[in-house]
């Protein structure tokens, strides 16, 4: 069983926990993570049978005494706390049930054991606030995508890129990336979209790798992402809140990771990454997912990465038009800007039910509509 030896706990975890979901492709499952069947279904079997306790090669001791005392629960409470110094009442108190643990206080009396040990922040306590919040009614309708900020290493910086699943909130990447190029965030997309397959759309703000402030704002980046079937949305100028999930996420990432990071190499980084993207996961209890752990919500899409870009095809009834140096086609003696980044590919033009209006197709998406009448 090929797991990594540092993290073979959380990679098993996060398996059982996904191929659980209804409708689960098991097989399909097992490759992603480099495993096979049979070890799959092991650790399915085992997971059903003993729960989390199942997914390790040793036995643990008892989750706890039938009869504990008040300060044993204190206690408890106090050392998940400073585990995770960010969560608040209501997270300890699911994630405390989540892991076997009964008869315990109410979440608003968690709170007041965190005060009276003094382990509450009353100034960032006031900070959070419930609001309402849309989201897409499957995993993998839209994933949301951004790079958060950059800090200095000793050698180089670090360019965290995270990437989240609208429906489930399940971050699917935290990547700590050396730049915030088109090569390696490309490198990291793939990673991504081999273990969890391809959404139908990615949001983006209107930086690079993926945006431009140019007139037709679409990159290289943005145009292979296109070519993988994926539609690219862009968030509006100076509005972060278009991609408020992955914003949201940020906020936490930096809370409960970033602040304490003690920068050293980028791999150092990566590993930390990993460890808090498996809690957050798969143990965070979510409140906007109704306590529940992302990883409850998530399903790996079943459009898997394919490893060679496929061929730019239209229908015999497209016109087809090949993008020019400037970025512009040539159609009924009208020079028609498209976009730099196409250059050498060809687009296509379909005809609307409008007299003299036209859609603009790149593979299967599209990208505008061109209104003849108003050249």
């Amino acid at each position: 069983m090929p797991w990594r030896v540092s993290s073979a706990m959380s990679q098993r975890h996060e398996f059982v926990l996904l191929a659980s979901q209804p409708g689960a492709n098991i097989a399909q499952l097992c490759r992603r993570f480099g495993i096979s069947r049979p070890a799959g279904y092991l650790w399915l079997h085992r997971y059903a049978s003993a729960g989390q306790a199942g997914l390790i090669e040793k036995s643990r001791r008892p989750h706890h005494s039938p009869n504990r005392t008040d300060p044993a629960v204190e206690k408890r409470i106090t050392a998940l706390r400073r585990k995770h110094p960010a969560w608040g009442g209501r997270k300890l108190h699911q994630r405390l049930l989540d892991l076997g643990h009964h008869n315990l206080p109410a979440p608003s009396t968690i709170t007041s054991i965190l005060a009276r040990n003094e382990l509450l922040d009353p100034q960032q306590s006031a900070k959070h606030r419930a609001f309402q919040r849309f989201e897409h009614a499957a995993p993998n309708d839209l994933w949301q995508m951004d790079f958060k900020g950059d800090f200095a290493l000793p050698h180089g910086r670090c360019y965290p890129l995270t990437i989240v699943d609208d429906h489930s909130r399940f971050a699917v990447a935290v990547q700590a990336c050396a730049r915030n190029t088109k090569v390696i965030t490309q490198a990291a997309l793939i990673t991504t979209f081999r273990r969890y397959g391809l959404p139908a759309r990615i949001s983006c703000d209107n930086g690079a790798p993926w945006g431009s402030s140019c007139r037709a704002h679409y990159t290289q980046l943005a145009i292979w992402l296109m070519r993988l079937g994926i539609v690219v949305s862009y968030a509006r100028p100076h509005h972060p809140q278009t991609n408020g999930k992955d914003e949201r996420f940020n906020r936490t990432f930096e809370l409960e990771v970033l602040r304490y990071l003690r920068p050293g190499s980028l791999a150092h980084c990566q590993h930390d990454f990993d460890d808090w993207r498996y809690v957050y996961n798969n143990e965070r209890p979510h409140e906007a997912l109704q306590m529940k752990v992302p990883a409850a919500r998530y399903q790996p899409s079943p459009r898997s990465y394919p490893e060679c870009l496929p061929a730019i095809e239209y229908a015999p009834t497209d016109i087809v038009r090949k993008v020019r140096h400037a970025g512009h086609i040539k159609y009924q003696g009208h020079e028609i800007h498209i976009g730099s980044a196409f250059f050498g590919l060809h687009v296509a033009l379909r005809p609307t039910t409008t007299d003299g209006v036209l859609e603009v197709f790149f593979c299967q998406i599209q990208l505008g509509q061109l209104d003849l009448n108003a050249l």
